[in-house]
């Protein structure tokens, strides 16, 4: 299909970008790498009056360290820059989520920002990012510059907490510890990759706990509620064990603890939840396996 009629802006700047936002608000959506964005426009899902294209600001590109040794991701960044960084393989849940999305178009043109601003409940990386703790940075002309908690940012489907003048400007991770293991493990749809079921676990230990235990638990599921969140009552039944078989059995039992299971064409309920569960076991042991 051809898409509604539309006004077009490109910004040669990330000032310029943000007065257009203020300018046009409610209006206008931003477009960078429009793998998401476009195809809904083309099914008339989605019907901006004005599309704001920021593909080409540069400043919102790139990998850096910040002098506390936490890792800076600007918005524009796509999927393939993150493949060819160490420093972003070096957590290696993202090392396993990335490989799998989409493919390769998609991760030539994709962006990790435009990952997180679509908020599509069953897309890879909110779910990775929310593992990570990860924060983001958000900016607008009238108020400048805020950093919010991925796990606030995320509110529902295709919802996020950014307000219509502002503009996903940086992701920033923890500094990557040998004292965790990480892995992110899906039952992905196969025509396109999306999760039916994903799970990205973190293990760490931060205080020496006793008895080789893990003091820092954090599950994150997507593709099984309306949005990506962490399983916090799996989170408590794992934390402060060995992650045993038998703790990871009754934690991942929990894993959907408290949500309300999608289903769709690809799953239903109970599979999905099931599914949830699988996935869960085997980023728990895989993540074991990894070096603390």
């Amino acid at each position: 299909m051809i898409p509604a009629p539309f006004a077009y802006s490109r910004a040669s700047s990330l000032d310029e970008a943000l007065d257009l936002l203020l300018r046009h608000g409610e209006e206008a959506r931003v477009v960078a790498g429009g793998q998401s964005l476009l195809p809904l426009m083309k099914l008339r899902l989605a019907r901006p009056e004005r599309l704001i294209d920021i593909g080409r600001l540069d400043a919102l590109r790139g990998i850096h360290r910040l002098a506390d040794g936490r890792l800076a991701i600007g918005a524009l960044t796509t999927y393939a820059e993150l493949l060819d960084s160490p420093a972003v393989m070096a957590y290696a849940l993202v090392t396993d989520a990335l490989p799998t999305i989409g493919d390769v178009q998609v991760r030539n043109r994709g962006t990790i920002g435009g990952a997180i601003v679509h908020a599509d409940p069953a897309s890879d990386l909110p779910a990775v990012l929310l593992a990570l703790d990860a924060e983001l940075v958000a900016r607008s002309a009238e108020r400048g510059e805020r950093v919010v908690p991925i796990g606030d940012a995320l509110l529902g489907p295709f919802t996020t907490a950014l307000e219509r003048d502002e503009l996903l400007v940086e992701i920033r991770l923890p500094q990557a510890s040998g004292a965790y293991g990480s892995a992110y493990r899906k039952l992905a749809q196969r025509a396109s990759g999306f999760a039916i079921a994903g799970v990205a676990a973190v293990l760490g230990r931060t205080d020496a706990p006793p008895d080789g235990a893990f003091d820092d638990v954090r599950l994150a599921v997507t593709g099984v509620g309306e949005q990506p969140y962490r399983a916090s009552a799996a989170e408590a039944a794992l934390a402060g064990t060995a992650c045993d078989a038998a703790a990871v059995a009754t934690a991942v039992a929990l894993v959907t603890d408290g949500i309300e299971v999608g289903a769709d064409i690809h799953a239903d309920r109970e599979y999905r939840a099931a599914m949830a569960a699988v996935m869960a076991t085997r980023a728990i042991e895989a993540a074991l396996e990894r070096p603390r």
